[in-house]
């Protein structure tokens, strides 16, 4: 089984999605496609796409949900990819090492070479962030597109995962989660941002922003936020996020 690294600079880059501003449109998950198909884990399949059962590979992939009753229902897109784990089990069950950890970042990755298809990354992974790809007979997974943001011959602005660049609504932000004063740690502060399934104890790097109450509305706040706020550790016990943990773990 694979063993994980010490991270001696503390870095851990990862991404922040709001859900209060996501609108569903799927440019992450589409330019996430397009930038993939020719990057690090390039080609993705795409076979058969608009068949009963497509075999395709996306890293990003949205999912949207009707939460509350009547007049205050709403609409809440969830984009779902690798949360680049600081304790990944889809690591350690490895039994080749195609899957590992970055030591410099944090980032997951997984090495085609080696990796001979077992599944049992994707398996061991509870948030099913990882993709088989039919062609190739390997797990493939998001990079962070680690091809663009450590890319020196492109402009600083543009070393970000694709799907930051091209979210139209600014609902998502990449940066250094393990710089307690690096912006994206921040914005996790201030918003009480939350880590998926807590109770796992893999300490997923990436996270998520609740969505607001409406102005309007008359029952409490944690209707769609975490019961607690402050540093992005809240317990998964209340809210639309609580209940996204709930769907995943069956």
């Amino acid at each position: 089984m694979t063993s994980l690294p010490q991270n001696a600079t503390g870095t851990k880059l990862g991404l922040v999605i709001d859900l209060d501003i996501c609108v569903g449109c799927h440019a992450c998950a589409v330019s996430c496609k397009e930038w993939n198909a020719g990057g690090h884990s390039a080609p993705l399949t795409d076979d058969k796409p608009y068949d009963k059962d497509p075999l395709s590979v996306w890293f990003n992939r949205i999912h949207s949900f009707e939460v509350g009753v009547g007049q205050e229902s709403r609409t809440v897109h969830f984009p779902r990819s690798c949360l680049h784990c600081e304790e990944p089990a889809c690591v350690t069950v490895c039994p080749t090492g195609a899957s590992y950890k970055r030591e410099e970042d944090g980032i997951v990755l997984v090495n085609a070479d080696t990796c001979i298809g077992c599944k049992l990354c994707s398996w061991a992974c509870p948030y099913g962030a990882r993709e088989y790809d039919h062609a190739d007979g390997v797990m493939k997974k998001c990079t962070l597109c680690i091809d663009r943001i450590h890319n020196e011959n492109l402009e600083e602005v543009d070393r970000v995962p694709a799907c930051v660049s091209t979210c139209p609504a600014g609902a998502r932000h990449f940066g250094d989660l393990g710089d307690e004063n690096s912006d994206v740690s921040r914005l996790v502060a201030e918003r009480a941002g939350y880590a998926l399934m807590p109770e796992m104890d893999y300490k997923p790097v990436n996270r998520y922003l609740p969505p607001r109450p409406r102005s309007s509305r008359q029952t409490p706040a944690t209707d769609y936020e975490p019961a607690t706020t402050g540093g992005g550790d809240a317990p998964a016990s209340a809210g639309f996020l609580a209940w996204v943990d709930q769907m995943l773990s069956r």
